[in-house]
């Protein structure tokens, strides 16, 4: 059996310009490798992602029609529409324990929020809520990877690297779905 590469052999960023703010999101030859949050700016949306090794991505990279496709559905979601994202993510260097988070915590319906408990019951290690929380903030690819939608046990809003203030406005705004 062959071992996969742990990190990709190169990354490639795009800036994607939403109404919140622009977003760095980089890229591997697999897929979304690392997704920012709003920022002001560009210059604050680079310093906020963790990978400081990256290419800007330039045209004719597959990676450009994800970053399309990802940016398509970006402008839907903070817009106020249910969107479920459709680009592929390099899962690479998380444990299996992590890796089954945040795929569960992928397919978490918009709109809706789970406990930490219910997401460590649903991974098969019903006492490692902590587990789980600390599996959410090593998610390199928030939004794409809802963990905004996970809650304390009483519904308390907890534990988000873009802060408590943004995991708030992101569930406002799924709970403010437009038809």
């Amino acid at each position: 059996m062959v071992k996969p590469t742990a990190k990709p052999p190169a990354l490639y960023c795009d800036l994607i310009s939403t109404a919140w703010g622009p977003i760095a999101a980089i890229w591997s030859d697999v897929g979304l490798w690392e997704l920012g949050f709003p920022c002001a700016d560009e210059t604050a949306a680079l310093a906020d992602i963790r990978v400081k090794e990256f290419t800007m991505l330039e045209a004719g990279r597959e990676a450009c029609l994800w970053s399309e496709e990802l940016s398509r559905e970006l402008q839907l979601y903070f817009q106020g529409f249910p969107v479920t994202f459709s680009v592929p993510v390099d899962w690479r260097l998380y444990t299996p324990f992590q890796t089954a988070v945040l795929t569960y915590t992928a397919g978490i319906p918009y709109g809706i929020t789970v406990s930490y408990q219910a997401v460590a019951q649903a991974v098969g290690n019903p006492k490692a809520a902590r587990a789980v929380g600390g599996a959410l903030n090593g998610n390199r690819t928030p939004l794409v990877v809802p963990c905004h939608r996970v809650v304390g046990a009483n519904g308390s809003l907890t534990g988000f690297e873009g802060g408590i203030d943004l995991k708030r406005a992101l569930l406002l705004l799924e709970t403010e779905i437009v038809e």
